[in-house]
């Protein structure tokens, strides 16, 4: 059973930094693509970053480009969101997925991960 759960979560003001990390158990992480999401208050769930299972190539949503990083830590079996310069629009619940079996077409899709983690909540307010 493979299982995740993420932490880092918190209540920060404009412009602080946040690193969210994902614990994956059960199987190795060097197994998945990983990727996380968001859900922001009233709206749907949306794409942030993701990275393939090789970890050499890495997906951003537009609006946390060059603010946001995904990493992996194999050994650790853990996933990173690092999260700089964070926007009041950066407020959401924040999930970790992985995928054994993802192709690039469907990297912002969330259908195509098969495991999640129940999220963090991050809330940017000043």
């Amino acid at each position: 059973q493979v299982q995740l759960v993420e932490s880092g979560g918190g209540l920060v003001q404009p412009g602080d930094s946040l690193r969210l990390s994902c614990v994956i158990s059960g199987r190795d992480l060097r197994s998945y693509a990983v990727a996380w999401f968001r859900r922001a208050p009233g709206k749907e769930r949306e794409f942030v970053a993701a990275q393939r299972r090789s970890g050499t190539n890495t997906y951003y949503e537009d609006s946390v480009k060059g603010r946001f990083t995904i990493s992996r830590d194999n050994a650790k079996n853990t996933v990173y969101l690092q999260m700089n310069n964070l926007k009041p629009e950066d407020t959401a619940e924040y999930y970790c997925a992985v995928s054994s079996t993802l192709i690039l077409s469907q990297v912002r899709v969330p259908g195509a991960y098969g495991y999640w983690g129940p999220g963090t909540r991050v809330t940017v307010s000043s």
